[in-house]
């Protein structure tokens, strides 16, 4: 992988918490975590949301990468790329035990 850079700790909660918005395509309210001393970002789930289990119960650390196919290459995938926004593409994969998050900037015009 080519450049690999921390961005947050997403955190499912069943609370809701000022600021959240809504992620259509995954059925989930989540928080900036730009507005978090920490870079935590609290997601609150619907019950319907699509996405994987793991995904809607556990912690997971995120990070930016340039090519998120080649990322999650080799690796348990839970949740394949999928747009989060016009601007991210996300997928979520299992090393080991950890769930990460991988996630690819689109370079808008």
């Amino acid at each position: 992988m080519a450049s690999c850079t921390y961005d947050h700790f997403g955190v499912p909660t069943k609370e809701k918490h000022a600021g959240e918005f809504l992620i259509e395509a995954g059925g989930v309210y989540a928080t900036s975590p730009d507005a978090h001393p920490f870079r935590v970002e609290f997601l609150r789930f619907n019950a319907d949301s699509p996405m994987p289990e793991p995904v809607r119960t556990r912690s997971h650390a995120a990070f930016l990468v340039d090519n998120i196919e080649a990322a999650i290459k080799g690796y348990r995938v839970v949740a394949p790329p999928f747009d989060a926004t016009p601007e991210l593409r996300v997928a979520f994969i299992m090393d080991g035990d950890a769930l990460i998050e991988v996630m690819q900037k689109r370079n808008r015009p």
